[in-house]
């Protein structure tokens, strides 16, 4: 029986992937282990491992186009075996390729009531339609529970129990070929809404050129709407004197001889650890059900790449010492823009940091990055005259803006992590302890 080759969630946020390039070709004999096809995603470029193994009987998704998880860009066969010309692949999703991208482009614009609506009706319709599917189907009760709550439509699935019985090995099996539609199991969430169509462009088609978006730049632009317009954003901003920390990183890399170089973000990674350590309620995160007080902080730090950002993590940064910190840093960012990241190294975060201060920037507020509860975004250091004891002085200042996610995290808590944060700063010598 032919077996559907699906796009599979490579990465914990993407739900499509760009085909970019293909190992294998019709015909070829697939072994488990093999890679078989490269997927870009919305965080980098990953191989896609051949899980059923056959011939590569048919290939669906040709290089170029976009993808949604879960629906079929290839078909196996066995050695041998004949698939009919008119065969289609039953688990087949909602794809696009770049033209009906370019053509959506081009459509005139619908009002957002109306897209909410057809999206909402879709969603139900899609779910009633998968539930009555099942209910026709032979599978275990476990089964069944299990692939109702996560969207998977039984009649794509080839049952191994007794009789062809569905049962709960073969649904987690397509979960792990990825059916799986979402990287959370609400069945309310299954059918992904398609952007609203922008309209006619109002610019002359030779005043300019267009630029493809990547899944990176597609997937920022979605994340980020859903952040602003889902999570209560308030800001708090605080001037951190920076002279002794300018002092003892001058004084620490002078002593290394060229063994390393500490940046002044190495010690703001530190010095947030530190605070959220010791102000554990703003290392948090919101679930429907729960506020999530996180033990360890995990610090996402925001790293500029061509085509997008992306924010690798520095795990148990309250445990690690700067050189330790600084080396972590400089390899996530070398493999970050390299495109080599594994999801696992860019997931996970409980709070972000976002520095423009080498661009000169002193000062911006950064959009929270769910489902951490706050980020920091770090302006220049630079030199201002400030009242010190009654007398004008200058001293180098930085402006330091925490983002924070109202809902778990409250002005108090908020205004307590960066005094902390203030503290640490501007006595670096304890960040070397």
């Amino acid at each position: 029986m032919p077996i559907d080759v699906l796009m599979t969630q490579l990465s914990p946020t993407m739900i499509e992937g760009k085909v970019a390039r293909w190992l294998k070709k019709e015909g070829d004999v697939l072994e488990s282990g093999d890679v078989m096809v490269e997927i870009e995603t919305d965080k980098a470029t990953m191989e896609m491992e051949v899980v059923d193994e056959g011939v590569l009987h048919r290939i669906i998704a040709h290089e170029g186009e976009t993808i949604a998880v879960g629906a079929a860009i290839g078909v196996i066969a066995e050695d041998g075996e004949t698939v009919a010309d008119d065969y289609k692949p039953s688990a087949m999703a909602v794809s696009m390729s770049t033209k009906e991208h370019a053509v959506t482009n081009e459509m005139p614009a619908v009002s957002e009531q109306e897209v909410s609506t057809t999206t909402t009706t879709e969603t139900s319709n899609n779910l009633q339609q998968i539930t009555r599917d099942n209910r026709r189907i032979k599978a275990t009760p476990l089964a069944r529970r299990l692939a109702n709550a996560r969207g998977i439509s039984l009649p794509a699935l080839q049952g191994s129990g007794p009789a062809g019985r569905i049962i709960k090995a073969d649904v987690e099996r397509a979960l792990k070929r990825g059916i799986r539609l979402s990287q959370h199991a609400d069945v309310h969430k299954l059918a992904a809404p398609r952007p609203a169509p922008t309209g006619v462009l109002p610019y002359h088609e030779d005043e300019f050129e267009r630029v493809e978006n990547s899944m990176m730049r597609k997937a920022i632009a979605r994340r980020l709407c859903e952040s602003k317009q889902q999570v209560p954003h308030f800001y708090l901003n605080i001037d951190a004197h920076m002279d002794r920390l300018m002092d003892l990183r001058a004084q620490l890399n002078e002593a290394a001889a060229g063994e390393f170089k500490l940046s002044v973000n190495d010690f703001i990674i530190k010095a947030a650890a530190k605070a959220l350590v010791d102000v554990p309620a703003a290392n948090a995160s919101w679930t429907d059900q729960h506020t999530l007080i996180h033990k360890h902080a995990h610090i996402s730090v925001a790293v500029a790449i061509d085509g997008g950002l992306i924010t690798p993590v520095v795990r148990f940064a309250e445990q690690k010492g700067l050189l330790d910190i600084s080396a972590d840093v400089r390899e996530l960012a070398k493999r970050a823009r390299a495109g080599e990241l594994k999801p696992e190294e860019y997931s996970g975060g409980t709070f972000s940091v976002s520095n423009l201060g080498m661009f000169g920037i002193p000062s911006f507020a950064a959009i929270v990055n769910p489902p951490e509860g706050a980020i920091l975004a770090v302006g220049a250091t630079e030199p201002r005259v400030v009242v010190v004891d009654g007398a004008m002085v200058v001293q180098k200042m930085m402006t330091i803006t925490l983002s924070c996610d109202h809902r778990v995290v409250d002005g108090a808590i908020g205004a307590q992590l960066l005094a902390s944060l203030k503290k640490h700063l501007e006595c670096p010598a304890g960040l070397l302890i």
